[in-house]
């Protein structure tokens, strides 16, 4: 597994970074992932028709996109950009609009980076280190932020894994933890719970990392696997779910799959991932 600072080099991080349109939000961080040898320009082209095809699910918590695109000819290295905007831009998204920051991700695969994207979405998840990242003053502050270290080497972001961020609180006040649901198949298969996005790479392992801290907390996690994956894969893989969680646009581009499929506003928010993971099992 790839720590966050190694795919987060300091000259992948701007500030205040004008863009009049999504489209030109989601350029600037692709230019990012150019310019320090991660991707091809092409990239940039294909995360921008991710969204385009697929619509704003990229848009995972309130004011954060995380743009990407599959693993393709046109990624050179895994890596991540980053990249606060001046003003806040529409995505579309119905409930997590307007975007004030863009983190791009080009992988080589889907799954040499899952330790990064937990320790990401643990941080963003942090009011206190989220408000610290949006009035940081310059990218060196943020990658201290990120990474938890000093940015003594951050431009090439080499070394051995800094520390995890903090971990996500819960929102709200917390419910009693249920009962653990009842084994399935004679009593000896784990229920699956699938995490879907349009990729299988990005946003879905923000929602897995989410949904496995929820299940940890209730002590359900040796009772439910929690499996990230793409439509198309979901789809096939539906039948042998308990249950899926998705975004609203990838829920209409699923449709009925025999297998319930509950929407999440915010990826990020353990609050909003424990209410509907009681609604889907009843407790």
């Amino acid at each position: 597994m790839v720590a966050l600072k190694e795919l987060l080099p300091l000259d992948a991080i701007r500030l205040d970074v004008s863009a009049p349109n999504w489209a030109k939000a989601v350029r600037a961080s692709g230019d990012l992932l150019v310019s320090t040898g991660t991707a091809t320009d092409g990239y940039t082209a294909e995360m921008i028709a991710n969204v385009a095809e697929n619509g704003p699910y990229i848009v995972l918590a309130p004011g954060f996109a995380f743009a990407h695109a599959r693993p393709s000819p046109a990624v050179l290295r895994t890596g991540m950009a980053w990249v606060r905007l001046a003003e806040p831009v529409e995505f579309g998204h119905e409930t997590n609009d307007p975007v004030t920051l863009v983190v791009a991700l080009a992988a080589t695969d889907s799954g040499s980076h899952t330790e990064a994207m937990a320790t990401l979405a643990r941080l963003l998840a942090d009011p206190e280190t989220s408000r610290a990242l949006a009035e940081a003053r310059t990218p060196e502050e943020v990658w201290s932020l990120v990474t938890g270290e000093e940015p003594a080497a951050a431009r090439t972001a080499a070394g051995p894994a800094g520390p995890a961020g903090p971990a996500a609180p819960a929102t709200g006040a917390r419910a009693a933890e249920p009962e653990a649901p009842a084994r399935t198949g004679g009593g000896g298969d784990r229920h699956t719970i699938l995490t879907v996005c349009g990729n299988g790479l990005g946003t879905s392992l923000f929602l897995k990392n989410t949904l496995e801290q929820v299940l940890e907390r209730w002590g359900w996690s040796s009772f439910v696997t929690v499996e990230a994956t793409d439509t198309i894969s979901a789809k096939g893989k539906a039948s042998g779910a308990a249950a899926i969680l998705t975004s609203g646009e990838i829920a209409r581009t699923l449709g009925d799959v025999g297998t319930p499929v509950r929407v999440v506003e915010n990826f990020t928010d353990t609050g909003e991932v424990d209410r509907v993971l009681r609604e889907t099992y009843e407790v």
